[in-house]
């Protein structure tokens, strides 16, 4: 029997600049998705959750398309493998978790780094951490069907205890800095709204497509070539140069971020959040009306800044707030919501946890 888990993940800026080659700045979450494996000679695997009501039976030789549904991830998972030329054994996995389902904190990626975890453990391969990332996005991309890129997976698998994660996605690096917020009397708090968003519905395309397409227009592989915001003249596509102009500002923002922590600046790094909010629902409009109520109630309550984390429309807003407000923030921004006619959110202190194992 093998216990393997894996945390969802928080990115604290850096929103859809992985899949345009640029930066982004994840910490793994306490929250972690559990799974206790028994290995069988069976040309199966059996996989039980404690948030569905049946068992999903996906075998061995299992092709993107046959399995949907929650099960999906761990068949991506079993598939990919194979695919890569990994043997998979069969048997019974037992899953658990208490990350949130659709808040922006990649459920998902927790659920294939803890699957991929224990099957590599049982069947003794050793996938170093970045090629395990790969073959988590890829049972997500052409498996589940949902276009995500690397972030998830990398901040699940190598995360820290009071580090964030410095991924540089044109060459696939991470590098640990310091996060530690609470050592200087300022909590990082985490607002989920309630509101559920679906990465498959086609709006995360969609932003792909139009970053690809302001990519091609400026003749660069990708956006993270562009050298300046003003190159983007260049796109004639209004909309596209918009999306652009999201990618490189909030590219600068993550550097500016990492600066920030690494003088415990946390009024900068409380500003460069509320400019990230700023661009996420102007300039690449992923952002609702909830999400922008709870961000600019929390700041006007006094977080040093708000924004929103995940892919969008819908999820999780995250504040950095003086210790000493917490409590005040978080009431103040639940009575906003709620005297808007949204959910009460759940709100809660977070920091930086470790990664699979």
């Amino acid at each position: 029997m093998i216990t393997y888990s894996a945390p969802g993940r928080v990115n604290l800026i850096g929103e859809h600049t992985d899949y345009n080659g640029g930066y982004a700045l994840p910490i793994a979450l306490p929250q972690r998705t559990s799974v206790i494996y028994t290995p069988a000679e069976t040309d199966t695997l059996t996989v039980l959750s404690d948030r569905a009501d049946e068992p999903v039976s996906i075998p061995l030789d299992t092709t993107p398309g046959q399995i949907t549904g929650w099960g999906a991830y761990a068949a991506g998972v079993i598939w990919a493998l194979r695919d890569r030329g990994f043997p998979v054994p069969g048997g019974t996995m037992d899953i658990r978790s208490d990350v949130p389902i659709g808040s922006g904190l990649s459920s998902s990626a927790a659920l294939e780094c803890a699957v991929l975890g224990a099957l590599a453990s049982a069947a003794g391969l050793h996938i170093d951490r970045i090629e395990q990332a790969r073959i988590g996005q890829r049972a997500e991309n052409d498996y589940v069907g949902a276009p995500t890129g690397l972030l998830d997976q990398l901040a699940s698998l190598f995360g820290e205890v009071s580090h964030a994660l410095l991924i540089d996605f044109r060459d696939v690096t991470v590098h640990p800095v310091a996060f530690d917020p609470d050592a200087s009397g300022v909590s990082l708090l985490l607002l989920d709204s309630g509101q559920r968003h679906g990465h498959v519905d086609g709006e995360y395309a969609a932003r792909r497509a139009s970053c690809e397409r302001a990519a091609a227009a400026l003749g660069v592989s990708s956006l993270r070539e562009v050298g300046s915001v003003a190159a983007l003249d260049a796109v004639t596509d209004p909309v596209d140069a918009r999306r652009a102009r999201h990618v490189l500002t909030e590219n600068e923002r993550v550097l500016d971020f990492v600066a920030a922590c690494a003088e415990l600046d946390f009024a900068a790094a409380g500003a460069l959040f509320n400019a990230s909010h700023t661009s996420m629902r102007d300039d690449f409009e992923i952002t609702t009306e909830n999400i922008d109520l709870i961000a600019e109630s929390a700041v006007a309550a006094g977080a040093l800044g708000a924004r929103m984390t995940g892919g969008g429309f819908g999820g999780c807003v995250i504040a950095l707030v003086p210790a000493a407000l917490t409590v005040k923030v978080g009431d103040a921004v639940r009575a906003a919501v709620t005297a808007a006619g949204y959910p009460e959110p759940d709100v809660s202190r977070v920091y930086a946890a470790a990664g699979a194992g």
